[in-house]
């Protein structure tokens, strides 16, 4: 089970734009706005502006999800966060607001509304929560 890392965006809403440019850094680890602009353009169906994709590097970066670097002449974009580590961040944010409704009912009936697989889901996620905190307990 991948841990809740310490370090979150400071703003976590990304556009499609800002998620296709993101995900295209995850997949290099490190990208000049060439090589990212380079791997749109090899869409023949795209067009983007080179600097539309400095804008949206320089958002991710504003945003918390990326950090620049400057090598020699060049500016290179690196992700702050692994993408699992971020799926691991927006899971825990809408159990979270998921939970919040406060409800048992609600909540209760969203689970009964499950298919079997689903329940099956469910239940195998709360034996892996009872193991972590049998394991924590036993620490």
């Amino acid at each position: 089970m991948a841990p809740l890392p310490d370090y979150r965006p400071k703003q976590m809403s990304v556009g499609p734009l800002e998620a296709e440019i993101l995900n295209i850094v995850w997949e290099v680890g490190s990208a000049t706005v060439k090589d990212v602009h380079d791997r749109i353009l090899a869409d023949p169906n795209r067009e983007l502006a080179y600097t539309s994709v400095t804008t949206v590097l320089r958002r991710l970066t504003d945003k918390g999800w990326l950090a620049c670097d400057k090598k020699g002449r060049a500016f290179y974009w690196r992700p702050l966060l692994s993408q699992q580590q971020a799926q691991v961040i927006k899971a825990h944010d809408q159990l979270h607001r998921f939970l919040a409704v406060g409800n048992p009912d609600v909540v209760a009936a969203f689970a009964d509304s499950l298919d079997e697989a689903a329940s099956e889901q469910i239940e195998a996620i709360a034996k892996r929560i009872q193991a972590a905190r049998q394991a924590r307990e036993e620490q």
